[in-house]
């Protein structure tokens, strides 16, 4: 009877040390996390496939090897086609910038430029890097006459896709014209902001 007790007892004591500490316990309970759910980002469409249609608008800086210099406010449209293959992107532009640039004494000026332009850059998601160049056409008044000429330009510029429709951006342009009027090298830096719509 007495050896029943005995095994009683410590058959007892085992059982309350196999339980799982409770309240007092040496340790605490780890609360789980709260995970809260964030708003959605909207990203932009990383496809610069299309075309698009905008405006530029900025300043223009003329130079000559005579006297035709001057420099003033630029603006005009512009209408191009890009091709998105992965991380490049290619295309191919039409722009036209009416200006009123006084390039000196006798009524001289810069009328309008008007550009077709290569473009090549680096798809970066929502932003586009690229450099472009092409030919240019210059018309210009100078003593009196119209003078137009061809010419060149390179530049580079950034675009950056507000959404799917709307890209907002900046150019900078090095044109070369060189026989304006038969006898001048006309030179002409361009800095313009840019804003377009894609189909």
């Amino acid at each position: 009877m007495r050896n029943s007790i005995k095994m009683l007892s410590l058959a007892a004591i085992a059982t309350g040390l196999s339980l799982p500490a409770t309240a007092g316990g040496l340790t605490e309970p780890v609360p789980e996390p709260v995970i809260f759910a964030s708003a959605p980002v909207y990203v932009p469409s990383a496809d610069w496939s299309g075309a698009y249609i905008g405006g530029q608008l900025g300043y223009g800086d003329i130079g000559s090897n005579g006297a035709l210099d001057g420099n003033g406010v630029i603006g005009g449209v512009h209408a191009g086609y890009l091709f998105d293959m992965g991380q490049f992107v290619a295309g191919v532009e039409l722009d036209y910038d009416k200006t009123d640039i006084d390039l000196g004494a006798g009524g001289n000026s810069l009328d309008h430029v008007a550009r077709l332009k290569l473009i090549a850059g680096a798809d970066m998601g929502s932003t586009l890097i690229y450099a472009t160049g092409g030919a240019a056409r210059a018309k210009a008044t100078v003593a009196g006459n119209g003078l137009s000429d061809n010419g060149y330009f390179l530049g580079f510029g950034a675009t950056y896709a507000v959404n799917d429709q709307w890209t907002v951006g900046g150019e900078i342009l090095g044109h070369r014209f060189d026989n304006l009027a038969a006898t001048t090298d006309l030179k002409a830096t361009t800095v313009t902001a840019r804003v377009a719509y894609r189909f």
